[in-house]
């Protein structure tokens, strides 16, 4: 099988709404958590994420945005394996209701009840530059 492209790839997470972020903490562990990624599909290479201002997840960015998201597909017929999809990158916070509405979607609204106007929202930019994935016998890197 020919090596994925990240069309490929967006193809492949336009199925998965949560992932995993993985951040560096001032301790210099690693911290993981579930992130859904607000309905975006069109991945190119760039995800959203919202959160609260006074959580650990926008503390570690602060102090080091490399981050890491992980993505696990649904398994395939007759019980063939999940994609399994890892991404590294840079993480940016944002705090410009402007663009907080380019991302929202209304589910959000469950989590964040006065939407994008909730005391201490921010948003998660993170810019993927290396993708690795694991597809059934195969296995590539897409490079940003």
């Amino acid at each position: 099988m020919a090596d994925l492209t990240l069309q490929d790839l967006a193809k492949h997470m336009r199925k998965i709404d949560f992932g995993m972020l993985t951040t560096r903490t001032k301790g210099g562990a690693l911290g993981s958590r579930p992130m859904s990624n607000n309905g975006e599909v069109e991945y190119d290479g760039d995800s959203y994420f919202f959160t609260d201002a006074s959580t650990t997840t926008v503390s570690d960015i602060e102090e080091d945005d490399n981050v890491g998201l992980t993505y696990t597909g649904t398994p395939g017929i007759l019980g063939a394996p999940p994609i399994f999809i890892a991404m590294e990158g840079k993480a940016r916070l944002i705090r410009d209701k402007a663009q907080f509405a380019a991302h929202w979607h209304k589910a959000l609204d469950r989590w964040f009840e006065e939407g994008v106007d909730t005391p201490g929202l921010v948003m998660i930019h993170v810019n993927a530059k290396r993708i690795h994935y694991w597809d059934g016998m195969d296995s590539g890197e897409v490079i940003l």
